[in-house]
């Protein structure tokens, strides 16, 4: 029987997961502006995949770093509970997040006496016409609002984790077999989750499509799919498949608004390919541009990350390391800087200005979380300890052994 649950080594953390992770913060962030003319540069423009696939891929890969660990060194079934206690945290911070900033977006509304807020572009009418069901239904994952997508899928994708372990007990092709299940019942049959029971909208991103490149990037970090080897062949076709998916219209003018969409003549094609690049499905195309321009991302960075080098690349890391964090400080900040940018203008300096004000933040939060988790509080003693403490001789272990202290020395 090939088990999957075996003790490895501790990882160092890898350079190049955090510096991506924080890019994507960055472009998600960007993204989220609204009316941000910012956004006509992010990945999505210039292909069919963009910051939520870099968003998922990473997100998997850390998992399998954070929670592969645990069921390897302490079974299943305490690793399964950590994946529960991780669940319950992420629950919370989407909780959390949809009561700050439609707080926030309502006071705006009130104050300045429109509906544009809250109501327009949040797109939350329909939540205020019936708030106590529907404050119900979004506590239990019923009603998961536009805008505040993204960790409701995490939190399926999380919930899929001791499933996926328990199978690769028994052997990794059944782990292949359930996600790719997963992902062909989205795409062939429609398989997806009720966002809005009183209108039928579906989950925008469907968590069974959406675990194919979870759960690809699981797999790579717990060694069950092999490195990609750098060869120039495939760099050349990964490099051809990019290039060749990117609308002519940007080519031309190296920004776009709309992607292919605003390509004239080639409507048709767009609308050809549109079916393999379901964003709600994860589309098969969608999924082997991500993997190309991941390919391309992986090669340029060098072994191990060796050429992430400077202050810019040890920011980002920073930022990669709370990305929890930074994606919750991201959904106020981007609704508060599109508020902003209503105040001063949509013009290229006030645009600019906003749009790096709100990077700034980003980025403080990031180290402001990163200061807490070091515990400052905690004394860190570096005097050597008396000989003698309340008439209880201490004395120094011999190597291999462990000092031990009376109860009432240690509890102060």
């Amino acid at each position: 029987m090939d088990s999957a649950i075996t003790p490895q080594a501790k990882r160092v953390r890898d350079p190049r997961l955090d510096f991506f992770r924080g890019i994507g913060m960055f472009i998600i962030f960007v993204a989220h502006t609204p009316d941000n003319f910012w956004a006509q540069w992010i990945p999505a423009r210039f292909g069919f995949s963009d910051a939520a696939d870099l968003f998922v891929f990473c997100s998997g890969m850390a998992s399998a770093i954070a929670f592969g660990g645990v069921f390897a060194a302490r079974g299943w079934l305490l690793g399964a509970a950590r994946i529960v206690y991780r669940v319950w945290q992420v629950y919370w911070a989407h909780i959390g997040s949809f009561v700050v900033v439609v707080s926030f977006a309502v006071a705006m509304d009130h104050w300045l006496g429109t509906r544009l807020y809250a109501g327009q572009r949040l797109g939350l009418d329909p939540f205020f016409a019936d708030a106590p069901m529907n404050l119900a239904r979004l506590a239990t994952l019923t009603y998961v609002p536009d805008w505040f997508d993204i960790l409701p899928m995490y939190l399926v994708l999380l919930a899929m984790i001791p499933i996926v372990m328990a199978l690769a007990i028994v052997s990794k092709w059944l782990v292949a077999v359930f996600v790719l299940g997963l992902w062909l019942s989205a795409n062939v049959f429609g398989l997806n989750l009720i966002a809005d029971p009183t209108t039928g909208r579906l989950w925008y991103f469907n968590p069974f499509g959406w675990a194919l490149i979870f759960f690809t990037g699981f797999a790579l970090m717990r060694g069950w799919l092999p490195t990609p080897p750098v060869d120039r062949r495939l760099v050349i076709a990964a490099a051809v498949f990019v290039v060749l998916l990117i609308p002519p219209s940007c080519q031309m003018m190296f920004a776009c608004e709309s992607g292919w969409g605003s390509t004239i003549g080639l409507n048709r094609v767009y609308d050809a390919l549109a079916q393999f690049d379901n964003k709600t499905s994860y589309g098969p195309l969608r999924y082997i541009h991500f993997l190309a321009t991941a390919y391309l991302a992986w090669v340029a960075v060098g072994e191990g990350g060796r050429r992430l080098t400077g202050a810019f690349t040890e920011l980002m890391r920073r930022v990669g390391q709370q990305t929890l964090a930074v994606f919750l400080t991201g959904l106020f900040m981007a609704q508060a800087c599109g508020m902003l940018m209503d105040w001063l203008g949509r013009g290229f300096f006030a645009t600019t200005l906003v749009n790096l004000f709100g990077l700034i933040m980003l980025t403080l939060a990031a180290l402001a979380v990163h200061w807490f988790k070091s515990n400052p509080w905690h004394q860190r003693k570096t005097q050597p300890v008396p000989a003698k403490l309340t008439g209880t001789q201490i004395t120094t272990p011999a190597p291999g052994r462990i000092a031990t202290a009376p109860a009432q020395d240690i509890l102060r």
